[in-house]
């Protein structure tokens, strides 16, 4: 008992990949539609905690991740001032022991790389941005940018937070700047002597809930991923790929421990972006066409499971679908075992408290997209 039919996918990010590679382990016709002209090396990191990691395993492109990934030993968590600890979570040999997967951290071209290499490029079209769709009781009409369309049975919105088709499910709406602004840059190991815990995942909690920097070790520990938040109305910017000034970052932590004003010190140069958020949706899906990822729920960064929530989405949606006659059904069992969770992880996320004190990570790490229920 399966749904029948070709099934479109809105977007080629780590969620609409995932998703297609699950699908078509099943045996369905997909098509990725992206906006991009080709695939492109954008993005600094990505921090993928157990349970990304065992979907991926599911995928068959785990192996290839760990050639380049490094494997953060601990999650450390210090406050900003005095540097103490107030939580240590094993990671490494132990989470894999654990939930079953390691906790892995490298850059996202890599793990884009590796969920590219599982699509054959027939199965994807570029410079396809899609703005609407209508849908009757036979199928769905995906209509472009360029004026054409496409006849699927069934479409899933994986393009984004600025999802063109959540907008035609559901209305044009707008994301919430959070009054958050975000730093990222990646230094080199070896400019670092004497800072400890480089082998980790260390967050430095700050004075308030939205400051904190954030590093983890990438490239199988020889660069080091730095993430700093902190409150600033006055910028706006979303690129991720809009640079920012050193000296800046350095003078708003200004009151943090040493340690950790000697990493951003190591920092040559330096990305910055506003953070937006959406509240969570009370429905993902209409008729045959159903959301995933940050089209249905974007989240702040502070748990780490943007793409993480992404990827279980494509796992869970697939074998909702293979364990149904109809993809109205389909979708309206994906959407039942996934709603509930990302939204917990969503507002668990904008609050910012999550392993602060000393805790596990169970609920979010010992989570298996491959097993849990979908009928």
């Amino acid at each position: 008992m399966t749904a029948q039919g070709s099934i479109a996918i809105s977007g080629a990010g780590i969620g609409g990949l995932a998703a297609a590679i699950a699908l078509r382990a099943l045996g369905h016709e997909v098509v990725v539609y992206e906006q991009a002209p080709k695939f492109a090396r954008v993005g600094a990191d990505i921090n993928l905690t157990p349970n990304a990691v065992r979907a991926l395993d599911g995928l068959g492109v785990g192996a290839a991740l760990r050639e380049t990934a490094a494997r953060p030993t601990h999650r450390i968590s210090r406050t900003y001032d005095t540097g103490e600890e107030t939580s240590r979570l094993p990671m490494g040999d132990i989470a894999e022991q654990q939930y079953g997967a390691p906790q892995l951290t490298m850059h996202r071209a890599d793990l884009m790389t590796a969920l590219e290499a599982a699509v054959p490029a027939s199965a994807i079209r570029f410079s396809a941005k899609v703005t609407g769709l209508t849908q009757d009781d036979e199928g769905v009409t995906l209509e472009f940018a360029d004026g054409t369309t496409a006849r699927h049975d069934a479409v899933i919105g994986a393009d984004g937070i600025h999802s063109s088709v959540r907008t035609a499910l559901f209305g044009k709406e707008s994301p919430d700047f959070t009054g958050v602004v975000a730093f990222r840059a990646v230094v080199p190991v070896e400019t670092l002597a004497g800072v400890d815990n480089l082998d980790a995942f260390t967050k430095w909690w700050g004075p308030d809930k939205d400051t904190q920097i954030v590093t983890f070790p990438l490239n199988r520990g020889r660069d080091l991923f730095i993430f700093a938040t902190i409150p600033q109305e006055g910028w706006h910017e979303e690129s991720w790929t809009q640079p920012g000034n050193v000296a800046e970052l350095s003078e708003l932590y200004r009151d943090f421990h040493p340690e950790a004003r000697q990493l951003l010190a190591a920092c040559d140069e330096v990305l910055k972006s506003a953070l937006y958020v959406r509240d969570p949706l009370a429905s993902w899906t209409v008729g045959r066409a159903t959301l995933m990822g940050d089209a249905s729920h974007p989240m702040m960064p502070f748990m780490a499971q943007g793409a993480g929530q992404a990827i279980e989405d494509g796992v869970v949606l697939a074998r909702a679908i293979a364990a149904h006659d109809a993809f109205p059904a389909a979708f309206a069992a994906y959407e039942a075992a996934r709603r509930e969770r990302t939204a917990r992880i969503q507002i668990s996320s904008r609050d910012n408290a999550w392993l602060k004190e000393s805790g596990t990570g169970d609920w979010v790490y010992g989570y298996d997209a491959w097993t849990v229920p979908v009928a």
